[in-house]
């Protein structure tokens, strides 16, 4: 996509501290961490929102749930806990277009979100 933030990342036109560049999936420092941890796992295939996933994209959406368990174990958060979550749409706080789950840990979460 051709003015997508994490495409661009992506092929390396916008630099970003990779944690992790595999298969299908890269992994991101948040740049503006809301947690100790704070990553953003993104699949490499623009897909805009979680509405627009496609049944042939699941063992992609499964590869980034193996991928974020793998990260957490990394940072020690196996133990304490931590949260793998993605937003969709503008009120649920998705403000790039482009598929995107944050893995946060490190600290006590709280609960209801608001």
């Amino acid at each position: 996509m051709e003015n997508c933030l994490f495409c661009k990342i992506n092929c390396g036109e916008i630099p970003a501290e990779k944690v992790y560049d595999g298969d299908g999936i890269f992994a991101i420092q948040d740049i503006n961490p809301q947690a100790p941890v704070h990553l953003l796992i993104i699949p490499k295939k623009h897909v805009s929102t979680l509405l627009e996933i496609e049944e042939g994209d699941y063992p992609l959406i499964g590869s980034i749930f193996g991928v974020g368990n793998d990260l957490a174990r990394e940072r020690k958060l196996d133990q304490s806990g931590f949260r793998l979550v993605a937003n969709c749409g503008a009120e649920a706080g998705q403000s790039v277009f482009h598929i995107h789950y944050h893995l946060l840990g490190g600290r006590a979460m709280q609960w209801p979100l608001g």
